[in-house]
């Protein structure tokens, strides 16, 4: 009888537990070793997660440190001190579902894979995704970043976001991704473009926007992504601890299941809390589904076409193409990609119309006379480069 009362006991605690936190707890499983700042900094993490948000129960993976009570309260599955061994543990918990998610230092991610960070915007306060800061989405940047910004939206849903705004950061390809999203918009995928904090806005982003959080989520390649989250985190810091932010986030992929979040060997103790209670609200929002719906989406509105149409044109553009003769230039096209211009103004050229390429202050600008906006501006359509 004893026993019976002792079960019942043990189940009205959980059932008073899940009800204060709102949920019943999800496991998230983290290393233990590996930090550049100690393996106290990660137990410390791990302990302010569990004392300040409700709904996460670390579960660390490793050798146990122990000396100090509030150690004593997380869970533990035991390894020895080596770091092979604590990622094949780590592989085994989420494999056997005895973690629902994962926080880990580094993750042997395929090709196809990458993370969506999270970072505190110190302007106004408010978080912004980056999609992407770890993994690789795809091996050419365009495509990439395509990739990046559905799997962002996706993030941004699993967050409770209905309808993020979204932006794509100023670097190589943004202008081309812009495009694509923009044409799978006209077929009918719900994207909703944010602005620039600027004077002229659009949803093609500057420096001052990342400082500003002007969107929910901003698109870029995962190397300006991992180099953004790093300064984020530890701006304030000098560079040697991360302390702030949610770290470089969960993984996404196409037919990926598992969440698993990557922090640096700098993170903090509040950066690896928050990675803990990122990991857990996106297990909770049902993470992987939601990435797999976003994408039948995406691909139900020419996703597959996008990609295809972002490949480089390396246009053979080999063929001796006599440039008309020179009228002042007095008119300016924008949303012609970087990697692109030079060919945009041979297609000009080719037409009859004199054309020049430059660097305006957003980006570069095929330069024509004012006379020829409108027919210039139709061919560079009809040619793909707006």
């Amino acid at each position: 009888m004893s026993d019976i009362k002792k079960l019942v006991g043990e189940s009205l605690a959980e059932i008073v537990s899940a009800a204060k936190s709102g949920g019943p707890k999800i496991r998230i499983g983290l290393m233990a070793a590996g930090s550049e700042l100690s393996s106290e900094e990660l137990v410390k993490g791990a302990c302010l997660a569990l004392r300040t948000y409700g709904n996460v129960q670390p579960v660390m993976i490793g050798p146990r440190i122990s000396g100090n009570p509030d150690f004593d309260r997380l869970e533990w599955i035991e390894t020895d001190d080596c770091e092979a061994n604590i990622s094949l543990a780590l592989e085994s918990a989420l494999r056997d579902r005895r973690v629902d998610g994962a926080v880990a230092l580094h993750f042997p991610f395929p090709l196809g894979v990458t993370t969506i960070g999270r970072v505190m915007t110190p302007a106004r306060g408010r978080p912004m995704i980056l999609a992407s800061t770890t993994g690789t989405s795809a091996t050419a940047r365009g495509e990439a970043m395509l990739r990046n910004a559905v799997y962002g939206i996706a993030v941004a849903k699993s967050l409770g976001i209905p309808e993020p705004t979204v932006g794509i950061l100023n670097v190589d390809a943004a202008q081309p991704v812009f495009r694509a999203l923009t044409h799978m918009m006209e077929r009918g995928y719900g994207v909703k473009f944010g602005s620039s904090v600027r004077k002229d806005g659009g949803a093609v982003l500057r420096g001052n926007d990342l400082l500003a959080g002007a969107v929910d989520v901003c698109v870029t390649d995962t190397l300006t992504g991992n180099v953004l989250i790093k300064m984020f985190s530890s701006f304030n810091t000098g560079g040697g601890y991360e302390a702030t932010g949610w770290g470089y986030g969960p993984s996404c992929g196409e037919g990926w299941t598992n969440v698993v979040s990557i922090i640096s060997r700098a993170s903090g103790e509040p950066v690896i809390a928050n990675a803990l209670t990122f990991t857990a609200a996106v297990v909770a929002g049902k993470l992987p589904t939601l990435v797999d719906r976003e994408l039948a989406a995406a691909k139900k509105a020419g996703f597959d076409k996008e990609i295809a149409a972002l490949t480089p044109k390396a246009a053979a553009m080999e063929e001796k193409i006599e440039v008309p003769p020179a009228e002042p230039t007095d008119e300016e096209l924008h949303g012609v990609d970087v990697l692109e211009i030079e060919n945009a103004v041979k297609v000009l050229w080719k037409a009859g119309i004199y054309a020049e390429s430059a660097m305006g202050c957003t980006g570069p600008v095929v330069k024509l006379p004012a006379k020829y906006a409108e027919r210039g501006t139709a061919i560079l359509k009809e040619n793909g480069y707006l």
